[in-house]
């Protein structure tokens, strides 16, 4: 099968998608599509690309059922600019390739993340990693803006000081804020870069690695629609229950009430929630 050329991925090559205040996510390269994922699912037997009807059944029922090779034709790379701290859980995703510009080379630019008003939170009370919901209210919110933006300022007026005595990038950079923006190049297989999303695009991710997943997804659609369509119905929207679980809705559907308790009812609840 030639190189695949999606119309619709092409539009977008090169161009930046704003994320956050200063960041983006630029797609720089694709290669395969929805017809590299059925070519090569169908190369045992040569029988060739059938109808879109046919094709995207076959992509349904393969991730579905975690048959997942196909799917690893397919790869992305992405130009992405982020604050350090999102970077941080980015590359938590060990099957990605990676290339980050480097403050050990390159001078650091002023540029910090400030989260919008409606993004400032206190720590939730039942979550230790999470934020809760609804914003502080304004007078709170133009406080830790403030806190924050003085922070960054006198971080970074701090680091040009160090250059400019002559001291090393890569020593000067030590003291700058987790909130000042990186940029890297990345390089992802669509079975890998599903599971990234999944993880990344839940309600419990921090809000703003949320925002350059769900931007992310939007490209992913352009350039393979038809996996995108079953990543959402059997990954992203489904649940997975345990042996007792799906024993408990074997009895709920004949009707013979909900053997679960305590805790185990809890978590069943709140999946089916």
């Amino acid at each position: 099968m030639a190189h695949c050329i999606v119309p619709a991925a092409e539009e977008i090559l090169d161009k930046e998608f704003a994320v956050l205040d200063h960041g983006f996510v630029r797609l720089v390269d694709y290669l395969g599509s929805d017809e590299r994922i059925v070519q090569s699912a169908r190369v045992s037997y040569g029988s060739g690309t059938k109808t879109y009807r046919q094709d995207k059944g076959l992509i349904s029922y393969l991730l579905r059922n975690d048959h997942t090779s196909p799917f690893e034709q397919v790869n992305f790379t992405f130009h992405v600019k982020m604050p350090i701290f999102v970077a941080r859980q980015w590359i938590r995703h060990r099957t990605g390739r990676v290339n980050e510009i480097s403050g050990r080379y390159s001078v650091m630019t002023d540029q910090c993340y400030l989260p919008d008003r409606e993004h400032i939170n206190f720590q939730s009370e039942d979550n230790k990693q999470g934020r809760a919901e609804g914003a502080v209210d304004e007078v709170l919110a133009d406080q830790v803006l403030s806190l924050l933006s003085e922070d960054q300022k006198r971080s970074y007026e701090t680091y040009q000081k160090l250059l400019d005595l002559g001291i090393a990038r890569e020593l000067a950079r030590v003291d700058l804020p987790l909130s000042m923006y990186t940029e890297w190049y990345w390089q992802m297989d669509l079975h890998n870069l599903f599971h990234f999303l999944q993880l990344r695009l839940d309600a419990h991710a921090q809000y703003e690695i949320r925002a350059y997943a769900q931007t992310i997804l939007e490209m992913v659609r352009l350039v393979c629609p038809m996996a995108t369509e079953a990543f959402e119905e059997h990954k992203r929207g489904s649940k997975t229950f345990s042996s007792s679980e799906l024993d408990a809705l074997k009895c709920m559907l004949k009707g013979e009430g909900n053997p679960l308790t305590g805790r185990s009812l809890e978590l069943f609840e709140q999946k089916l929630s």
